[in-house]
């Protein structure tokens, strides 16, 4: 089975479900039982120094509090998480390849709070699950095009250029591909 962990899922064009309409998911987990994934391309309105007031963690020494918090997908929205470099790992840490870590505990915010956190990271409220054999039925109805995962996308574009340059690290200009697909 050619599991899709570690690898983007890019919404194509014809995503008819708004919440994933031209977005971005990073695959942590897929294996016989399901797949999670965080969507990298949907900041919201709730900022860091929010969540970490929230937790009675002072957000006012890390200069980047001011960071928007994402919308990891439709499950558990209530729940935060991290996807973060590899270069540390705390209690609740998925590791995602050799590159990131997906971390879901108290201790990663404690750490961004006092300044000794990841170098590189993305909060985020919530995750995007599939059942087993969801996610490759979409991939068989052409829902999703995969590629790999690539740190520069996750941690230096720009967010609402993320779909795009997602789509072009296997050669395609998303934008000018057609909303009706088929299978040869």
């Amino acid at each position: 089975m050619n599991w899709l962990t570690n690898q983007f899922l890019v919404a194509m064009p014809a995503m008819s479900d708004s919440i994933f309409e031209r977005t971005v998911v990073l695959v942590c987990m897929h294996d016989e039982d399901g797949a999670l994934g965080i969507v990298i391309n949907r900041p919201t309105e709730l900022l860091l120094e929010d969540i970490l007031q929230e937790l009675d963690l002072n957000p006012n020494s890390n200069p980047e509090a001011k960071l928007p918090v994402h919308f990891g997908g439709p499950c558990q929205v209530e729940r935060g998480l991290v996807l973060h470099d590899s270069s540390k790992s705390w209690a609740s840490t998925i590791r995602v390849g050799s590159e990131f870590g997906l971390t879901m505990s108290r201790d990663i915010l404690e750490a961004i709070s006092e300044e000794r956190g990841p170098q590189f990271y993305i909060p985020l409220l919530g995750f995007s699950g599939w059942e087993s054999e969801q996610l490759e039925t979409e991939m068989r109805n052409n829902v999703w095009l995969s590629t790999p995962a690539d740190r520069s996308i996750i941690f230096d574009t720009p967010v609402h250029e993320r779909w795009q340059r997602a789509a072009s690290l296997v050669g395609i200009d998303i934008a000018t591909m057609s909303t009706v697909a088929g299978n040869a």
